[in-house]
């Protein structure tokens, strides 16, 4: 669960978040639609623990974030491009994210990258990847340990339209898993059709919608 209290962002005097309260509950997927700039990757910023807000407080399974704890405890998130190490291969990434936690071993790793038609045996660099593999990479590195919480920020960026049915897939699959997901897109028709909870975001402010 992540409860969000009066939460307020203001950078060089703009508001990027408006005085934004809502509960976010598990085995849910939340669609977050909103045009750039409208605030929704910040607020995602925010309740993965790397952006503090101005104002306000966020509850993580529990613990205030930025007080007691520093981010949540399990979450995997990709927000606005992934980062990897650009002189390793794309499996070398996953494995080092991987071996923080010790939850996953090869075969889990190597089946992710093939169902999203990676190679996991390649030793191509990931400075050599394209658009759309990197957000591939970066999916994977998001959902792979089975986390209690996933962002992810418009994570049909530059993926085939194949590519895009298996994160569907993916998604669904964690959500049963129990997680509690947070899916943004510009693209309203894109969310609905994997969301159970519809909320738009516009000028910092946060409100759920009727599918």
């Amino acid at each position: 669960m992540i409860e969000l209290k009066n939460v307020s962002l203001i950078i060089k005097h703009e508001k990027i978040i408006d005085n934004v309260s809502y509960r976010f509950i598990d085995n849910k997927i939340y669609g977050l639609q909103g045009r750039n700039g409208s605030g929704k990757s910040m607020l995602l910023s925010i309740i993965a623990g790397l952006t503090k807000p101005t104002a306000g407080s966020v509850q993580a399974d529990g613990a205030m974030l930025f007080k007691d704890r520093d981010f949540p405890e399990s979450i995997g998130a990709l927000i606005n491009t992934p980062g990897m190490i650009n002189s390793m291969s794309g499996y070398d990434n996953l494995k080092l994210l991987a071996e923080i936690k010790n939850e996953i071993g090869d075969e889990e790793i190597s089946a992710y990258m093939e169902r999203f038609s990676l190679e996991p045996r390649s030793r191509k660099h990931v400075r050599s990847y394209s658009l759309g593999m990197k957000q591939k990479l970066g999916i994977i590195a998001a959902v792979m340990e089975h986390p209690h919480i996933i962002l992810l920020d418009e994570p049909t960026n530059a993926l085939d339209s194949r590519s895009i049915v298996v994160l569907n897939e993916v998604i669904k699959e964690e959500k049963a898993h129990g997680a509690l997901v947070i899916v943004t897109s510009h693209d309203k028709e894109e969310l609905q059709g994997i969301s159970d909870i519809f909320l738009k975001m516009e000028d910092g402010k946060l409100h759920e919608e009727a599918k």
